[in-house]
């Protein structure tokens, strides 16, 4: 069983993101081992980068300050190399495709498989351009795990028909950040996800509180949170990891309930 797949198998799934050198890579390491101690089932690492369109405010400034600090690619597998002498969660890279074009599609998948990388999401890749990553991910083992929004209804069978890893389903329409009210109609994104394949679906975008989260996971295997763990990062900086392991442990605790 892979690592994505066990990582769903107990139970619904708590999934925290965190930007990889933000305000350090050193506090990244930090944060990242709290929520692996503090129940996260799968850590979303996002890899900076200059131009995030899917992203909001929260995490456009915390990719403007770990570029700012010298986060590069090449830091943030030493990063993850680093991460996984003691971690064993999956840990999945959440970037966009110029990051990988930029680093060299077959090096950059090929250097996920060896450090021990079990997913890509690539925010901006449409599901026709996929054919660019899909056959390397597969072939070093990687998953590529596709994004579904409230505007797929007419592809979402033919997303999910071909997909790894896990279904990431998108809860509100534009860009990442907390919302007071997610509105979509998660059940039926899911049901139709459902149709085509049996693997886990999860649900980002907008999650911040435990009661978000548990509402999420009444219907999906997981509930995926970022802008509400950044935004921690953001005004706590090195002093962040206690406080996001806390908070990581109250969502995991929802979503199990």
């Amino acid at each position: 069983m892979s690592r994505i797949k066990e990582a769903f198998s107990h139970g619904k799934a708590f999934i925290p993101f965190v930007t990889c050198g933000d305000p350090d890579l050193e506090t990244t390491a930090a944060i990242v081992r709290e929520m692996a101690a503090n129940g996260a089932d799968l850590i979303e690492l996002g890899i900076p980068f200059s131009d995030p369109t899917a992203e909001g405010p929260v995490i456009q400034a915390a990719n403007i300050r770990a570029l700012s600090a010298g986060t590069t690619t090449d830091r943030i597998f030493a990063l993850v190399e680093d991460l996984r002498r003691t971690v064993t969660v999956p840990l999945v890279f959440m970037t966009y495709a110029n990051v990988v074009f930029s680093y060299g599609s077959e090096k950059f998948i090929s250097t996920c498989s060896r450090i021990g990388i079990d997913g890509l999401i690539i925010a901006d890749l449409p599901y026709e351009e996929k054919a660019e990553f899909l056959p390397l991910c597969r072939q070093y083992g990687v998953d590529l795990i596709p994004l579904i929004a409230p505007t797929s209804a007419d592809r979402i069978a033919t997303i999910a028909s071909d997909a790894d890893g896990f279904v990431y389903i998108v809860s509100s329409l534009g860009v990442t950040g907390v919302r007071s009210k997610i509105t979509t109609d998660i059940s039926e994104l899911v049901r139709m996800v459902r149709q085509s394949t049996d693997i886990p679906c999860a649900v980002g975008f907008g999650i911040s509180t435990p009661e978000q989260a548990a509402d999420m996971v009444r219907f999906a295997d997981g509930a995926i949170v970022g802008s509400a763990i950044v935004r921690r990062i953001g005004e706590l900086g090195r002093e962040a990891p206690a406080a996001v392991g806390e908070y990581v442990k109250a969502m995991k605790q929802a979503v199990s309930r």
